[in-house]
């Protein structure tokens, strides 16, 4: 039961500090450092200024204008108080990625071991999708719970159900697919597979791809030009990273948004790109890094060393969508795409 304010003040040099009330003076026994109580409210506010009095900087959990909502948590009553006291209040927002979304050398080993798994699957995926429809059809939940199974025998986990998404359906790009309402899957259908997972091993990180198909002999020419500005696009952003970490260059998520956003609007179809370029990856399949992104925020987070994201520009039609997927994982010195890199719609 937690029912009193406390705070707790890391500093960036020496032994970490404890506010915490006296009817809940355990509370943060758990972490280190030395510790105060307080009880009425002057006294808290007073503790306060004590607990702060050595610092003129402080960061928190806040962004300018909640421009990273997942980071901005402190209600403005708290930054009113301290900010009161002459603290100068700044984004703890790099900090925290450094925390929450850069990865161990084990962890990168587990994304490898999801990569091949998932990898292996989503080739099966296509090739069942093709058997099933040979064989008399199959729809897009039957096909969801197929690789469902599969994760089983792989020994991976996830959040929530992979994506099979066909036609129209695909120009969605949150669909879920359900058994009451799932599309059947037949020749001439136009199918998206957005698949992640990561191994059922503790501080295991995610892995996460979206690949599409056509079931025939032969895609549209509508579906491959679309196809060819995504992928295009896809990979503008892919080389903006690389060509950064190569030349040992500081780059935020928005600038490789812009990329490939910028790719997608000289083609005509900014309009239909209607989300972010990618998301922090982590043991969270959207974690707390930076995203890569200019348009639902202007996301000046840096891409960190030991740090791994998507790169997934989509473009949604009413008849079609298309989406390309990469994860791409920075080290200090370079950067990579971790998996394998579609160049062309999968013919089923």
């Amino acid at each position: 039961m937690v029912t009193r304010r406390w705070f707790y003040l890391i500093p960036a040099k020496g032994e970490p500090s404890k506010l915490v009330h006296k009817i809940e003076a355990g509370h943060l026994d758990s972490l280190p450092g030395s510790k105060r109580v307080y009880s009425g409210w002057q006294e808290l506010f007073e503790q306060i200024k004590l607990f702060l009095a050595d610092y003129k900087t402080i960061a928190m959990q806040y962004s300018p204008n909640n421009l990273v909502f997942t980071v901005s948590l402190v209600d403005a009553g708290t930054m009113d108080l301290v900010r009161g006291l002459g603290k100068n209040v700044v984004s703890a927002a790099d900090l925290i990625a450094q925390f929450e979304a850069t990865w161990t050398d084990e962890q990168i080993q587990t994304h490898f071991a999801a990569r091949d798994a998932v990898d292996s699957i989503t080739t099966a995926a296509f090739a069942e999708i093709g058997r099933r429809v040979r064989n008399g059809g199959t729809t897009e939940h039957a096909m969801q719970q197929w690789l469902l199974e599969a994760f089983q025998r792989e020994n991976l986990v996830t959040d929530d159900p992979p994506v099979v998404a066909v036609n129209a359906n695909s120009g969605n790009p949150h669909y879920e697919p359900h058994a009451e309402s799932s599309a059947a899957i037949r020749e001439g259908d136009f199918v998206l597979l957005d698949i992640w997972g990561k191994k059922n091993t503790p501080g295991a990180v995610y892995y996460d791809i979206t690949w599409t198909g056509y079931v025939g002999k032969a895609p549209s020419d509508k579906q491959r030009e679309v196809f060819q500005i995504v992928r295009d696009a896809r990979d503008a952003g892919v080389k903006t990273v690389l060509d950064a970490i190569d030349a040992g260059q500081r780059i935020a998520g928005w600038q490789v948004d812009r990329a490939t956003r910028d790719h997608i609007k000289k083609a005509g179809y900014g309009d239909y790109f209607i989300h972010r370029t990618g998301h922090s990856i982590g043991t969270d399949v959207h974690s707390n890094g930076a995203n890569m992104d200019d348009l639902e925020i202007h996301d000046e987070r840096q891409i960190l060393p030991n740090s791994c994201f998507s790169i997934e520009p989509g473009v949604y039609l009413p008849e079609f969508g298309v989406r390309s997927e990469v994860n791409v994982l920075v080290r200090p010195n370079r950067a990579e795409v971790t998996g394998k890199i579609q160049r062309e719609i999968v013919i089923i």
